[in-house]
């Protein structure tokens, strides 16, 4: 198993294979940090625990030549990827007897989403399904064969944290309903569809969860979903003070005789600490934020000379683009 994150601890201790995992390779708290991974998590203690050993990478990247002597050593069949966020080298991938096998989807199925963050841009995209692909690695960006396929809904109240944990079960489901006939090795494997041009997601970052003030309530309500935990949330500033936000929905397009308050702006606090913010097209009901903040009705957040970053979209008005 290759995994440093949140995700790849759920699915280890939920998998019920017929063989032991051999091994985990990870990453270091050190190398977490400096890759900004979200959701990172150190597995050590967890899958020591298990009876797992436990290699932690030099490199993220798989390319340090100690990674790679190290792994072919393993003399392993078959490896799964939960949790990595990088690409494995065709060395590394050519050292598995059977292959290396991950999940990607998207809301319209490979080869059209591959790329970065796609459960994050079906949120921000107002999708309401996504397609996940147990597929098996090549040196290409998820351009693999597909093992198997399932879909799931993605509801009114999912967020990037339900999302991930959908997609773990997801690729808990298909590995348990394929290992037999990957370990013999006569699963038929399904090429992508090369009649249709693959499209690409963008990488987002933590400055990206930055609010556009200029989105309808709607939009916000899944901007906020699409970015909170486990990323780093949405957030605003006033007076150079940062306000995060973790958790919203959307109260109302009736503004209650708010209407004339600029988008921004507290337009009441409801308790002590929620409260309603102003939006073009109606009222958004703060739950959890962080801050160093007293907050209190009239109070106007904005960006203080910050850019929101523009992403590029396609014909259909979506963020997944064809590379040129």
């Amino acid at each position: 198993m290759f995994g440093c994150k949140g995700t790849t601890w759920t699915l280890l201790s939920n998998l019920r294979l017929p063989v032991p995992v051999a091994q985990l390779i990870t990453i270091d708290p050190v190398l977490g940090a400096k890759n900004e991974v979200a959701d990172y998590m150190d597995l050590e203690a967890h899958a020591t625990k298990q009876g797992i050993a436990v290699y932690h990478a030099r490199s993220y990247s798989l390319k340090d030549p100690a990674d790679l002597e190290h792994i072919r050593s393993l003399e392993l069949d078959i490896a799964f990827v939960m949790g990595w966020q990088r690409l494995v080298p065709a060395e590394v991938l050519a050292t598995f007897r059977i292959g290396a096998f991950g999940m990607h989807g998207s809301s319209m199925d490979l080869p059209l989403g591959r790329g970065r963050s796609p459960m994050n841009w079906a949120l921000l995209e107002g999708r309401q399904v996504f397609f996940t692909n147990l597929f098996r690695y090549d040196p290409g960006v998820d351009s693999g064969d597909v093992a198997d396929t399932m879909k799931f809904e993605i509801g009114p109240r999912d967020t990037a944290e339900t999302m991930h944990f959908k997609n773990t079960m997801a690729m808990k489901h298909l590995v348990e309903r394929n290992i037999d006939a990957l370990l013999r090795g006569d699963l038929p494997l399904r090429p992508q569809d090369n009649s249709i041009r693959p499209t690409y997601y963008p990488k987002r970052s933590p400055d990206d969860g930055l609010i556009d003030l200029g989105l309808d309530v709607h939009a916000l309500d899944r901007f906020i979903r699409a970015v909170t935990k486990p990323f780093s949330g949405a957030f605003l500033f006033h007076h150079g003070r940062r306000i995060t936000i973790y958790d919203a929905q959307v109260f109302d397009v009736n503004e209650f005789g708010f209407d004339d308050l600029a988008p921004g702006t507290v337009a009441a606090m409801l308790g002590e600490h929620k409260f309603l913010l102003k939006c073009i097209g109606g009222l958004l009901l703060v739950n959890v934020w962080e801050g160093d903040l007293h907050l209190e009705g009239g109070m106007v957040f904005g960006l203080e000379g910050r850019s929101v970053k523009r992403f590029p979209r396609n014909r259909s008005g979506y963020h997944d683009v064809e590379m040129e």
